[in-house]
């Protein structure tokens, strides 16, 4: 993915209501939206480099929005991507190029698919029903990462550890019931977790921040719903998936 126009440099001064970040750019102050739910830990650190999108919509409240954020140590090393509205793209993108050898093959990709409790899906991939031995439908749900902190909890073996989810997420938890549902109903059921950024070397859950999503993860890999995790390449032209990623829990 490629950003269609180029984005600005400028310096966080803060973050603030989740949502609201004031920036310093060309030596004036502009506030731009945060598309991230997420606390963000050690990615808001005042001073921090950042790049942001301005829209051309003269309708939109805010012209700017986050884009990526520098990482500085102790918290890895180069750029993070902290919009959680490119992952569900990017995925697509790289399924239909065939980029993700577990997801290929299949005929039809769809995205936002209504699926279990008012839920919908993220991508949903089908064969052709008339084709000999058509695979399960696969529903892929897509999770945005951006954690890395410069030691885990357990230790520092820890250290490079890609991590979800950075704050308590009921919706997270949902959703990987949902998913467990998809497979007792015969199903193929896969959470991929994209970490937008390169500095890391394995996935993990962040345990001690929502254990409730910890132990729902692995119950939910207990009755059959499959894990994935990609590494995304960021330059401040593009993101692009780049290399799977172990999982440890």
């Amino acid at each position: 993915m490629r950003f269609p126009t180029p984005l600005l440099q400028g310096r966080l001064i803060r973050r603030y209501k989740r949502f609201l970040a004031d920036v310093l750019l060309d030596g004036v102050e502009v506030t731009a939206h945060v598309p991230n739910s997420g606390s963000m830990i050690g990615l808001d650190l005042p001073g921090s480099a950042v790049w942001l999108s301005r829209s051309a919509n003269p309708n939109r409240k805010l012209a700017y929005t986050l884009e990526l954020v520098e990482a500085a140590a102790p918290w890895g090393e180069g750029l993070v991507g902290v919009n959680t509205g490119h992952p569900n793209a990017l995925v697509a993108a790289a399924i239909a190029a065939g980029t993700i050898p577990e997801l290929a093959g299949y005929d039809r990709l769809r995205r936002e698919v209504k699926y279990g409790r008012n839920s919908r899906i993220d991508v949903l991939l089908e064969d052709d029903p008339a084709k000999p031995d058509p695979r399960p439908p696969a529903y892929v749900e897509v999770k945005n990462v951006h954690l890395r902190r410069p030691q885990g909890p357990h230790g520092p073996d820890e250290d490079g550890a890609a991590e979800f989810p950075d704050c308590v997420t009921a919706r997270g938890a949902k959703h990987l019931e949902e998913m467990a549902a998809m497979v007792s109903q015969g199903c193929r059921a896969v959470m991929l977790y994209l970490v937008q950024r390169g500095d890391c070397t394995h996935f993990r859950t962040a345990a001690d921040l929502d254990p409730t999503y910890h132990d729902g993860l692995r119950r939910a890999l207990d009755s059959g719903v499959e894990a994935l995790c990609w590494s995304c390449a960021i330059t401040p032209e593009s993101i692009e998936l780049d290399r799977p990623l172990p999982i440890r829990l």
